[in-house]
C-alpha cells in the first residue's frame, strides 16, 4: 500500500528518532556556557560538533563563524530552483550555567530520559529546538524524493545568546549578502502548553536607560539646609510618580506615536487561548494584576508598550535614621515597545520628558543601554501561513496564536536583513527554561521535526516572494 506523504515523513522520523535523540544527548553533554569564560572552549566545541553535524546531515555548506565573542555556525544548503524562497533558521547553541548544586535531580550536563522528557541544560532552550531541523529536511527529503530541500535553506546558529548577543548584530552586518533571505524562521520560542500548539507572531522590543541625578556636592544637614534646596531623591521619586497617569498609561509625550493597535480580529485570537488568571498570578508570584486600562493581562503583555522601575535609590539606606539632603539618587527605567515604535525616537523622548522635570538646581544625567526593536509577522503573511499548516498537518489540531513580552536578538535580523521574522518553537512553559531540570518533551520534539519536514515544501508550493 503505497504511503500518503504525511505518512512517508512519519515513518521516516520513527526510523530515525533514536538515532537523532543519541545525536542530540551528545551536543547535550557539552557545557556551552556563553556566560562563563571557564567554558569558552566548550562553547567552540559545541560550533564545531554542530558544524560537523550539518555536513553529516547533508548540508553541502557548514562554517563555524568567529566572532569577538563565541563563534556562530552557519549552514546553506540551495535549492537548484532558481525561483524558490530563502529560509533562514534562526537558533543559539550556548546555554544557561547549570550545577547539580543548583536543585538539579540530576547532572545538568548528562541528559536522563525520564517519562518522556529529557532532562538537560539546552534540552528546549535551545539545542532541541535547533537540532529538530537536521531530521525534519532529512524527512522533507525522504518524502519528496528531492536530492534538496524545496526552499534556499539556511541557519546561522548564535553562540553568546544567553549572555546578552553583544556581538550578534555585528555579525549579521558583517555577513549580510550571505544571510540573505526572503524570510527568517526563529526557533527559539514554545507553545502556550502541551494539548495547544500555537505559533508566536510577534516579540515586544526594549530600550532601557540609568538616570543619576546629582544635587548638593555632598550630603548635607536635612535641618539646616532641607526646605531650601531641591533633594535629587525627592526628585526621583516624582519622576517615578509621573511616568504613569491614573489609568496607567506611560505619560512621556509621544511614547505612543506610531504604535500599531491591536485589531478586533487579533483581540478575537488572544481571546480564544485557555488563560487561566490565577494560575498564571501564581506563575508570576504576584497578589494581583495591573496595567493600562482597557487591555486584558495577555493583551498588556504582549502588544501594548509599557515602563517599569526597575530600581530606584539615593540617600541613606543603612539602620535608624540620618537627617540628610543626599547629595544624589538614581533610577534604572526599561520600556518594552511594540511594532511601530522605533526604539531611538523613544529614547529622545524620555530624554526631553525627564529634562522638562527635572528642576533647576538637579543635574542629570542619562545612559541609555543597547536596543532592541519589537518584530511582528502579520497574520495574513503567505509565509506565517505555512507554518500554521505545517504545524496544523503535525498536531492534527487547530493552531493558534501567540505573542511574547520579551525580546530577542531576532529583531536584529529583521532589521538588517529587511526580512520578516516567523516563529517555530515546541518547547512548553513547563520546560523550565535557566530553571534546573530543564527539559523537553520528546514527543513535542518530533512535532517540531514533523512540522519542518511539512513546512519547506509548503513555502516552497505556495509562496513566491517579490
Amino acid at each position: 500500500m503505497s504511503q500518503t506523504p504525511d505518512s512517508a515523513v512519519r515513518t521516516y522520523i520513527d526510523t530515525h528518532r533514536a538515532a537523532f535523540l543519541d545525536d542530540l544527548a551528545d551536543w547535550l553533554r557539552i557545557p556551552s556556557v556563553s556566560a562563563q569564560p571557564e567554558h569558552d572552549a566548550d562553547v567552540r566545541r559545541s560550533a564545531d560538533w554542530l558544524a560537523g553535524k550539518f555536513k553529516e546531515t547533508g548540508f553541502p555548506t557548514a562554517e563555524v563563524w568567529d566572532t569577538p565573542g563565541a563563534p556562530a555556525v552557519f549552514a546553506e544548503w540551495p535549492s537548484g530552483d532558481p525561483d524558490a524562497p530563502t529560509v533562514l533558521v534562526y537558533g543559539h547553541h550556548d546555554v544557561q550555567p547549570a550545577a547539580l548544586a543548583d536543585g538539579w535531580h540530576s547532572e545538568p550536563f548528562e541528559p536522563v530520559v525520564r517519562d518522556g522528557r529529557m532532562y538537560a541544560r539546552g534540552a528546549a532552550d535551545d539545542k532541541g529546538q535547533v537540532f529538530f531541523h537536521t531530521l525534519g529536511v532529512r524527512a522533507h527529503l525522504a518524502a519528496t524524493g528531492r536530492t534538496a530541500p524545496a526552499v534556499n535553506l539556511k541557519l546561522l546558529v548564535e553562540g553568546e545568546e544567553e549572555s546578552g548577543s553583544t556581538h550578534f548584530r555585528a555579525l549579521v552586518e558583517r555577513e549580510r549578502d550571505r544571510l540573505a533571505a526572503d524570510v527568517v524562521i526563529v526557533s527559539d520560542t514554545g507553545m502556550w502548553n502541551e494539548t495547544t500548539p500555537t505559533v508566536c507572531t510577534g516579540l515586544r522590543g526594549i530600550a532601557d536607560c540609568e538616570i543619576e541625578l546629582f544635587g548638593p556636592d555632598q550630603d548635607i544637614h536635612s535641618g539646616a539646609f532641607g526646605g531650601a534646596v531641591p533633594n535629587p531623591a525627592t526628585v526621583a521619586a516624582r519622576l517615578v510618580a509621573a511616568l504613569h497617569d491614573a489609568d496607567e498609561r506611560v505619560t512621556v509625550p509621544g511614547f505612543y506615536d506610531n504604535v500599531v493597535e491591536l485589531t478586533d480580529a487579533e483581540r478575537a485570537l488572544i481571546a480564544e487561548l485557555p488563560f487561566d488568571e490565577e494560575e498564571w498570578l501564581a506563575a508570576a508570584k504576584s497578589h494581583g494584576t495591573l496595567g493600562e486600562a482597557g487591555y486584558s493581562t495577555l493583551e498588556r503583555v504582549w502588544a501594548r508598550p509599557t515602563a517599569e522601575v526597575n530600581g530606584i535609590g539615593g540617600g541613606y539606606q543603612g539602620p535608624g535614621g540620618k537627617t540628610i539632603v543626599p547629595a544624589t539618587a538614581h533610577l534604572k527605567l526599561s520600556f518594552r515597545l511594540v511594532a511601530g515604535q522605533d526604539p531611538y525616537e523613544v529614547e529622545a523622548a524620555v530624554r526631553n520628558w525627564v529634562a522638562a522635570l527635572v528642576p533647576a538646581g538637579i543635574r542629570h544625567s542619562i545612559v541609555f543601554g543597547a536596543p532592541t526593536r519589537p518584530c511582528l509577522t502579520p497574520l495574513d503573511h503567505p509565509a506565517l501561513q505555512s507554518v500554521v499548516r505545517a504545524m496544523g498537518r503535525a498536531f492534527e489540531q487547530k493552531i493558534r496564536f501567540t505573542r511574547e513580552g520579551g525580546s530577542g536578538p531576532a529583531a536584529d535580523l529583521q532589521d538588517v536583513l529587511g526580512a520578516p521574522v516567523l516563529f517555530l518553537g515546541i518547547s512548553v512553559p513547563s520546560d523550565g527554561w535557566h530553571a534546573p531540570n530543564e527539559k523537553v518533551e520528546l514527543d513535542l520534539l518530533v512535532k517540531g521535526v514533523e512540522t519542518a519536514a511539512y513546512l519547506w515544501a509548503d513555502l516552497a508550493g505556495t509562496w513566491r516572494p517579490e
